[in-house]
């Protein structure tokens, strides 16, 4: 046999969740991240390579719109370019008039028309281009988040439960439902859109200052203003999104914790404080959202101001190129649009980047859950097909915090078939002594063997599907109660879960439910009462023919005719079956083979209960004590 079983590692700790908060993108990370895509690298490629066509068909547009103005326009600026000193002669008009006519003719409204439709065309072709490029990109978001998410609830499903009574359920939801959606936002409006807007910045102006490298200086002069107004804005969005998150969280815990403690808060009489704890909270989260709204409303404005600011020295500057016939109006026409395509991309790359950072910040900690160690060891590789459900515990010594042990030198022996009941105090180990024989928890020392062999060598599964289990707080699912009692596994027929429940003896009472079998027992088996709960639970295990039964304290909560009941669901289910019982109601287990008497960890005494009541220890005195 294995000898002592080594102490487990210690599961990593998470560094703060906002570990990289001050970056918009991190190499490393998103590498991670980009790994999830490797499945879907058509679908990523065809994104930006219609990205790429987006920032060129953006702007040959404008281009095309300013040849259309030239040429639709051009007796007026002809007109506009004889008269530049305000000389309105008859010669000139006369003049401009008869351009206007040569101008009229079938060839130059072909071009019109020939100019008008292209744009159309290209305007058809960007949203076609647009609408795919939109829809890939947010298909390739949920693809990825589909797989990480599928990854991380596996690796939670494999955690011990040592890492559970360390983390708070709401994180663990947070981390699966809310910040896997901010990876979504990754490739849907973070880094595609970031590329596609820097693209086309870096296009509109290389071709302004090809086209104009006059009108594109002018029109350029407020940009280093709204940079600086830009990054000012981002570090402010950035720093509100953070606390908006914090007060949803805040506001969450409170109302699911409050919610669920209605009862306590309504017979206490609690109702007007825990409206005014509520209405502090809200209000900080009421403040939290304004901050980032007032930044919104700061940064527009700006934007807009500076937007005009330029098209004013554009406007400014170009009449008199116009007047000296070095532009012509289609190009101030071309040089308005590009202007819009300058500004809008600027002011919208400041939320992408925020975008990109929270999908950083959810990235972080999805895969600081991804990469902790924390699941139980599972190198067995042998069989329990045919397990008798011999039992020894050989000088076990467990602790669930470094060397606080809570078990000291735990040995016993159940031979199979027998039934072993453990007493004592609260706290004295009986739960802890019934967590390791399914590997819930991992000693530190001595031996646990099942059938002569170390348990360590029995495939997990195996071993825990051939031990059955019924706790003392019976969880229910939101699901009917065949789902409940199967967990959903399709190798058990409803014959089967008909016969275990006849065999519990709750076959009756599940059949006066309103739909039987097919009842939803809602939130947490709402609907039922414990003593019914209890019942559903023996019939869990007994379904799965375990050949070792483990029952904790299933009598404790339940009223006296449910106590019967399920007593005799015990008989019934324990026979022919290795049982380790946990009670304090000492009526029972008087008919077990042995009884173990556990205090601080140590077992003090043990033997039948005749034996035991001889012998005027501390199991006389618990027995005298209760039925006094």
């Amino acid at each position: 046999m294995s000898s002592a079983t080594a102490a487990p590692a210690k599961e990593k700790k998470s560094k703060a969740p906002d570990s990289v908060q001050g970056k918009a993108f991190d190499r490393k990370l998103f590498a991670r991240v980009f790994q999830f895509s490797k499945p879907y690298r058509g679908i990523f490629w065809w994104a930006v390579a219609l990205t790429f066509v987006l920032s060129i068909v953006g702007v040959i547009r404008p281009i095309m719109l300013g040849w259309l103005v030239d040429v639709a326009a051009n007796p007026y600026g002809s007109l506009f370019l004889l008269t530049e000193e305000s000389n309105w002669n008859a010669r000139s008009i006369a003049w401009a008039a008869e351009v206007t006519r040569s101008l009229s003719g079938p060839g130059t409204w072909t071009l019109v028309w020939g100019i008008t439709i292209t744009v159309v065309v290209l305007l058809i072709v960007e949203t076609v281009v647009q609408y795919f490029q939109a829809y890939w990109t947010a298909w390739l978001g949920q693809a990825v988040t589909f797989d990480l998410r599928q990854k991380l609830y596996a690796k939670v499903l494999s955690f011990k439960l040592r890492y559970f009574d360390r983390t708070p359920i709401g994180t663990l939801v947070t981390r699966v439902i809310s910040d896997i959606e901010t990876i979504d936002d990754i490739f849907s409006q973070g880094l595609l859109m970031i590329m596609g807007d820097i693209l086309k910045l870096i296009v509109v102006v290389v071709v302004m200052f090809v086209y104009n490298w006059k009108l594109a200086l002018l029109s350029m002069v407020p940009i280093p203003l709204l940079l600086w107004s830009t990054n000012i804005f981002k570090n402010s969005i950035q720093k509100s999104f953070q606390d908006v998150r914090t007060q949803i969280a805040r506001l969450n815990a409170f109302v699911q914790e409050h919610i669920q403690g209605m009862a306590i808060v309504q017979l206490f009489g609690r109702e007007t404080q825990e409206c005014r704890k509520f209405q502090a909270i809200n209000r900080e989260h009421r403040k939290a959202h304004i901050r980032g709204v007032l930044a919104y409303s700061i940064f527009f404005p700006v934007v807009e101001i500076l937007s005009a600011v330029s098209l004013a020295f554009l406007v400014w500057w170009g009449v008199k190129d116009v007047l000296a016939g070095h532009a012509t109006l289609g190009d101030i026409f071309a040089y308005i649009l590009f202007i819009n395509m300058l500004f809008r991309p600027i002011r919208q790359l400041a939320d992408r980047f925020n975008v990109l950072q929270m999908g950083m910040v959810g990235s972080d900690r999805v895969f600081k859950v991804l990469d902790t160690e924390a699941t139980t060891p599972d190198s067995g590789t042998r069989s329990t097909a045919h397990l008798q459900g011999h039992i020894e515990f050989k000088d076990v010594w467990f602790a669930y915090e470094d060397e606080n042990y809570v078990l000291k030198e735990i040995s016993f022996e159940a031979k199979a078939g027998e039934m072993i009941a453990l007493v004592g105090a609260t706290g004295s180990g009986k739960s802890s002594t019934i967590n390791l024989l399914s590997r819930a928890y991992e000693f530190q020392r001595g031996n646990i063997l099942l059938d002569g062999h170390d348990i360590n060598s029995y495939a997990l599964a195996g071993l825990r599907r051939s031990i059955g289990v019924v706790l003392q707080d019976v969880f229910l699912f939101s699901d009917t109660v065949h789902n409940n009692i199967t967990l959903g596994d399709p190798t058990i027929s409803r014959a089967d879960v008909i016969a275990a429940a006849k065999v519990v003896g709750a076959h009756d009472f599940i059949l006066r439910l309103p739909q039987g079998y097919d009842t939803e027992v809602r939130e947490r088996g709402s609907i039922l009462s414990l003593g019914q709960r209890q019942l559903i639970a023996f019939i869990r295990a007994a379904v799965n023919k375990p050949n070792v039964l483990v029952l904790d304290e299933a009598t404790s909560s339940v009223d006296s005719t449910s106590e019967q009941l399920i007593q005799e669901a015990t008989e019934n289910i324990t026979k022919g079956r290795t049982s380790i019982v946990i009670a304090h109601r000492l009526s029972t287990i008087q008919k077990a083979d042995r009884i173990l008497v556990l205090d601080q960890g140590r077992i003090i005494e043990q033997g039948d209960h005749q034996s035991l009541l001889a012998q005027n220890g501390p199991y006389r005195k618990l027995y005298e004590l209760q039925f006094r």
